[in-house]
């Protein structure tokens, strides 16, 4: 099936990010507050990627959309992993 060729290298490149991610600060556990301030401001680097050539573009280092978008992905699932942890209670 087409989506899955599609599918499961992006899903693959989330996975090696996550580990990236433990890698450089290991496990990270927060409240879900301080979560979501970390997954708007990579939401944000989206934005910015999104925004290349356009009149509102604004000079950043966030020049890779897909990068962006795989880093948001791998932050979501840290979260997930959280919930999962605590047995999803909040």
């Amino acid at each position: 099936m087409e989506a899955d060729k599609l599918t499961r290298p992006v899903m693959d490149d989330v996975w090696l990010e996550r580990i990236r991610q433990n890698q450089l600060w290991g496990r990270q556990r927060h409240p879900m507050g301080d979560w979501l301030k970390i997954l708007i401001e990579e939401v944000g680097e989206v934005a910015q990627a999104m925004q290349i050539g356009d009149f509102s573009y604004k000079e950043s280092d966030a020049d890779d959309l897909y990068k962006e978008l795989v880093q948001v992905a791998a932050v979501a699932v840290a979260i997930a992993e959280q919930v999962v942890e605590r047995g999803k209670e909040l």
